[in-house]
């Protein structure tokens, strides 16, 4: 269970940090980042995941989203995964920027070659948590948050209600609500699970919530001048099960703001105190 340091840079009074390590769950090197608060030299901290986008890359988060500054206030370490294995060689791996790398879409694939490497949903749950709990001054299971932008705002979704008890609180900027009924979700699912939109459910947050129920109320905030919104996120579609099955959700709409890191970085305090009330 060892890791490789790329890098680390001092701030806030905490370390911004880059690390790699050999995953058994996707079979090859995963990089992810890691921001750990000034308090974690003195004693143990909760954890919250964030998961990035389509094309983004563990720098993304920690460059773009303005988070450090708070998570070192309130002592929260901050864990963003990559969002695909990578380097695989595999077949069309590389020809679209919404499929294959960089595209993982938090699922465990079912279909070859994709079975092989692009576990993403084991890894996130079960292998990244178990290593950072080793490597870094957490404060273990049962102190653990997640979020996420997009398609990371999907992963969220899924992830939390299908362990409703491994996550405090979820919280999602403009997430992908209802992939099984938008062009993204159609490819990625068709690609990584096969044609039987029968098990593309297991990966469908509007879907989960029928059954699933989260015990804290979910934040999700959304612009709306997200030019994605009418086509690929459908968050009404989640809002409307959300009300039907009983899960509790804050829902807030912005106009003028779009998909982009500006929208996430003017919202990004929101979401760590929203976390930090249930981590801490």
């Amino acid at each position: 269970m060892s890791i490789t340091t790329q890098s680390e840079h001092a701030s806030f009074g905490g370390t911004v940090g880059f690390y790699g390590h050999a995953s058994e769950a996707c079979q090859g090197e995963m990089n992810f980042s890691v921001y750990q608060p000034p308090q974690a030299r003195e004693n143990p901290r909760p954890v919250l995941y964030y998961l990035s986008g389509l094309t983004c890359t563990p720098e993304t988060f920690m460059v773009k989203a303005g988070a450090q500054r708070v998570a070192a206030e309130l002592g929260l370490i901050l864990v963003a995964p990559d969002t695909s294995p990578r380097g695989n060689d595999l077949p069309g791996e590389e020809a679209d920027w919404d499929f294959g790398t960089g595209a993982g879409f938090y699922l465990d694939a079912t279909m070859e070659p994709w079975s092989r490497f692009y576990r993403m949903y084991t890894y996130i749950t079960e292998e990244l948590p178990a290593l950072i709990d080793h490597h870094f001054s957490t404060r273990g299971p049962g102190h653990r948050s997640l979020f996420g932008h997009s398609m990371g705002g999907h992963g969220a979704l899924t992830l939390g209600l299908k362990n409703p008890l491994a996550y405090r609180s979820l919280s999602a900027f403009a997430p992908i609500c209802a992939p099984s009924r938008c062009p993204w979700g159609e490819k990625a699912f068709s690609g990584y699970l096969g044609d039987d939109r029968a098990a593309w459910g297991a990966y469908d947050a509007t879907e989960l919530v029928k059954a699933h129920r989260h015990p804290a109320k979910i934040l999700i905030d959304q612009g709306l001048s997200d030019s994605f919104l009418k086509d690929q996120l459908h968050p009404h579609l989640f809002e409307e099960a959300c009300r039907e099955h009983g899960q509790a959700l804050e829902l807030r709409r912005h106009r003028g703001y779009d998909h982009g890191y500006y929208f996430i970085s003017t919202l990004m305090e929101d979401h760590l105190r929203h976390h930090a009330r249930h981590l801490l």
